[in-house]
């Protein structure tokens, strides 16, 4: 197959399906083809492949970008109204590695308003739907690309996390999503960037179809600080000491986890049990009950320096005249904000979160020692098996019923802990199940390797409406 064709596979269905689930928001397949003729002539009259190989080891594949990271020549919004005008001059970082590797951006996909909320829908580009059921969310924020991947519309793609936006919509659409230790792969070139203490909490990574292209993604998108994430150790399964937690311990803010996910997790300890041979642990750790008030506190806490974490409401405004959540939620009911209610909703919250400093200390304490407990827990060869989320793929709008479920999410951006996203199958409804599988810092490896194994054992990502 030539690039040529690979490439025009994916434009073709692109087009196919894009009307119905509104992924990809700004094409490039010009350019994408233009690229793919140039593969080819390399290909024809190039080196030997192993030389190929190590030069461009993304050679030719298509891959989608998140609309947040600069795409020279595509809109850089991040669904903000106010920058509709705004085309990236340049590539964000992991962009131009990923290119640098061979890889071919077909397009940006959508996000949510300023990537701070799980569903992707904005003003700007409207709503991306789920391709297992249009009716319910693809998550978010990096919900187009989940979306995009489980529809086969493109190979690989680039995510941004700061509270479980790769992992959501990884896990809302049956594809695999890797939230990376915190601090190694860079967030230049996105927007919003993290600022403040959020810098270690923001993290950037890949997404796609099948597990064993996580880890070569991983590597080109860290570049030289691939080599802190242990990469080529040899992981040996039955030496992984597997723990296991059903839910966070009853949290008033979250929903109760639905059975269907505690069931696929059962099987999942079964499964390790009777193949492996391994005894996973199942544990209780008090703290992750208050997973969303300490990832909240930590999220608006001040940095080593004393810097304030920037405000919400100042990114809404985007330099221009500060927004006021109150009088945009008066012209949001009668039909005249440029804002989602979910960013108005957030712009609010953050201003009650401000009347309680001496309660937010206290999170963020207890955030810091829930740190050390995980880290101790899991050491150089721990694993743990962990719910993505309390409920599948919600309908449209209905998070905004439940808005702290994604706290299953975000508490591991706090606490900087590498997570694989890993798909199990379907539900009854035939919606994506899957699990979240975390180490210690820098233990990348083990979550990567215990994902390829998952995949093999419960067949991994599922073409929709195949069932």
């Amino acid at each position: 197959v030539t690039c040529v064709e690979a490439v025009e596979a994916y434009v073709e269905r692109i087009r196919e399906v894009n009307p119905l689930i509104n992924a990809v928001v700004k094409d490039r397949f010009e350019e994408a083809l233009q690229e793919a003729r140039q593969v080819d002539r390399l290909l024809s009259e190039g080196p030997g492949d192993d030389c190929l190989e190590e030069k461009f080891p993304l050679l030719g594949v298509p891959i989608t970008v998140k609309e947040a990271f600069s795409l020279h020549g595509m809109p850089n919004t991040s669904g903000l109204v106010n920058r509709r005008h705004v085309i990236a001059s340049s590539d964000a970082a992991v962009v131009s590695r990923l290119k640098q590797a061979g890889a071919i951006p077909l397009g940006v996909t959508n996000c949510s308003e300023l990537c701070m909320w799980y569903e992707s829908s904005n003003r700007l580009y409207g709503r991306t739907n789920n391709p297992y059921d249009l009716q319910r969310i693809a998550g978010g924020s990096s919900g187009g690309e989940g979306s995009v991947l489980a529809a086969a519309c493109s190979v690989i793609g680039v995510g941004s996390d700061i509270g479980g936006s790769i992992r959501m919509p990884a896990f809302f659409n049956g594809v695999f999503g890797h939230k990376p230790t915190a601090g190694v792969v860079p967030n230049d070139g996105q927007f919003p960037n993290a600022q403040g203490v959020r810098t270690s909490f923001l993290c950037t990574g890949p997404m796609c179809r099948y597990a064993e292209d996580l880890e070569l993604m991983l590597r080109v998108m860290a570049g030289a600080g691939a080599n802190k994430l242990k990469l080529d150790e040899k992981v040996s399964l039955e030496k992984i000491k597997f723990h296991c937690m059903d839910h966070d311990g009853g949290s008033i803010f979250v929903s109760p986890v639905d059975k269907e996910i505690l069931q696929v997790q059962k099987k999942v300890v079964e499964h390790l049990e009777s193949e492996l041979g391994v005894q996973v642990q199942r544990v209780a750790i008090h703290k992750m009950k208050y997973s969303f008030q300490i990832w909240s506190a930590m999220m608006s806490s001040k940095d080593s320096d004393g810097q304030e974490a920037q405000l919400f409401t100042d990114l809404l405004g985007d330099h221009g005249k500060p927004v006021w959540p109150l009088w945009e939620l008066v012209k949001w009911l009668v039909g005249m904000s440029s804002h989602t209610l979910p960013a108005i909703a957030l712009g609010l919250t953050e201003k009650v979160m401000k009347l309680n400093p001496g309660g937010n200390a206290k999170l963020v304490s207890m955030g810091k020692s829930l740190q050390e407990e995980m880290e101790a827990l899991l050491g150089p060869d721990g694993v743990l098996l962990y719910p993505s989320h309390p409920t599948t793929a919600p309908r449209h709008h209905s998070p905004m019923c439940m808005p702290f479920n994604f706290a299953y999410t975000a508490i591991f951006n706090v606490l900087g802990l590498p997570v694989t996203q890993c798909p199990l199958g379907l539900s009854s409804e035939g919606l994506p199940l899957g699990i979240q599988l975390v180490a210690a810092s820098y233990n990348d490896h083990l979550t990567l390797a215990v994902a390829q194994y998952l995949e093999k054992a419960f067949g991994g990502w599922v073409l929709p409406g195949k069932v």
